[in-house]
């Protein structure tokens, strides 16, 4: 009698042959579609385009020629779901993967120098013609060999890409509205010149093991320069996901915390009768190892995949695809490090670490509202991390840009409203 598992297994290699039909198919149309293109213009195109060296990749705007993309000139199709991931219910019922996109209806006088096309890639699969991921080896200890995460769509990128999503977390929203609006161009890359971390940190023994760290890059914060070369050499897109700064803080309240005998100056973490702190501020997005976060929950990859893909509105459809691509950046806030003292000693074992985790609360922690006690747990939090970290220990406070435990101010006042 055939076991759960043979079925699936079964399921599974039918899926695998769908796919490889599917590929060949989309081949046999494009052959047929560029054909007919030739055969549809006029004749004096064809001396016109003949010799030009024109890159993949890039289309004309409201002509009927377009440079030959094997990934934009697939036709309309239903995704193939990936073979390693399999739905819930065993069937790959999903939308269409690949649509074309309609002229462009900004005037010319007012478009920038860009490399959009007319086609709009939607989605991608494993094997896809021209598709070739930068190989990520999660965890490896060889930093050059794991590979750098890669996941912009940039027209000298998007074929290498190991990641989903993109760059800044929630904040790639406005960023999309500066490149639509024209106030930023699509090919902009932005220049690290001088922006190295302002300490050094690492490497650790965590970083090679793929089961320690599985949201957020340990290499992030090195990334431009660590792989300079594949940058300049293979024009691929490369940007950090972590950055590292030092400041100084002022809160009234330390000030008063002075005043009580709470901290005392030492001119190197608390600088004055002021209360003014030294700090080192790490500034980190989200990179999710999609096994390691199935892991942690307790379920399963494709379960992961397929919520995230239908509770992001389908916004992230490699996530189905695209099973070869273990990385995502999701749309979501990042988290700030704040240390006090010797960054270094944060994972000295043989040295005391006072850890505040504290999540975005910006009703208290900003305007001192009293409907909450966030930001008097936040001022403490420091107070013992910098009295640690005096000690010769480490003082770390960890803010979490999540409102309300992940669930948002509006329904954080929601919730105000029905307990009073």
């Amino acid at each position: 009698m055939e076991t759960n598992n043979d079925i699936l297994n079964q399921i599974l290699r039918t899926l695998g042959s769908v796919q490889d039909s599917y590929k060949q198919l989309a081949e046999d149309v494009l052959s047929i579609k560029e054909r007919i293109e030739v055969l549809s213009r006029p004749q004096s195109q064809h001396g016109a385009l003949e010799g030009k060296d024109e890159d993949i990749g890039t289309a004309k705007i409201g002509s009927n020629t377009a440079k030959q993309d094997p990934m934009k000139a697939l036709p309309p199709a239903t995704p193939i779901l990936s073979p390693s991931l399999p739905s819930l219910d065993g069937s790959p019922k999903l939308s269409s993967n690949e649509k074309t996109a309609s002229e462009k209806t900004a005037s010319p006088q007012r478009r920038t120098a860009t490399s959009l096309s007319s086609r709009i890639i939607l989605t991608t699969y494993p094997g896809q013609s021209g598709i070739d991921p930068i190989a990520m080896n999660w965890g490896y200890h060889d930093q050059l060999k794991r590979g750098p995460v890669v996941v912009s769509r940039s027209q000298s990128t998007i074929r290498r890409r190991n990641a989903i999503g993109a760059h800044g977390g929630s904040y790639s929203v406005y960023y999309a509205l500066a490149v639509a609006s024209k106030n930023l161009d699509v090919d902009h890359r932005p220049d690290f010149t001088n922006s190295e971390p302002a300490v050094n940190l690492g490497p650790f023994p965590q970083w090679a093991d793929a089961k320690k760290i599985v949201s957020l890059d340990p290499l992030g914060h090195l990334s431009p320069w660590l792989f300079d070369s594949m940058i300049r050499n293979e024009n691929i897109h490369i940007r950090p996901t972590i950055a590292i700064t030092k400041a100084h803080m002022k809160l009234p309240e330390l000030e008063q915390s002075v005043r009580a005998g709470r901290l005392k100056p030492d001119g190197k973490i608390c600088l004055n009768d002021t209360g003014e702190l030294a700090v080192t501020k790490f500034a980190v997005e989200p990179v999710w190892f999609l096994p390691g976060i199935a892991e942690r929950f307790g379920i399963d990859e494709g379960s992961l995949r397929r919520s995230l893909f239908e509770n992001t509105g389908g916004s992230y459809p490699e996530l189905i695809t695209r099973g070869d691509l273990k990385l995502f950046l999701p749309p979501i806030g990042g988290l700030t490090v704040y240390c006090f003292g010797d960054p270094s000693k944060m994972s000295d074992p043989n040295v005391k670490l006072a850890l505040r985790i504290h999540d975005e609360c910006n009703g208290s922690d900003v305007f001192g509202s009293d409907i909450c006690t966030c930001r008097p747990y936040l001022i403490f939090g420091v107070e013992e991390a910098v009295k640690e970290a005096q000690r010769g220990g480490s003082g770390v406070v960890v803010y979490f840009r999540k409102e309300g435990r992940a669930l948002g101010e509006v329904t954080k006042y929601l919730v105000y409203n029905a307990s009073k």
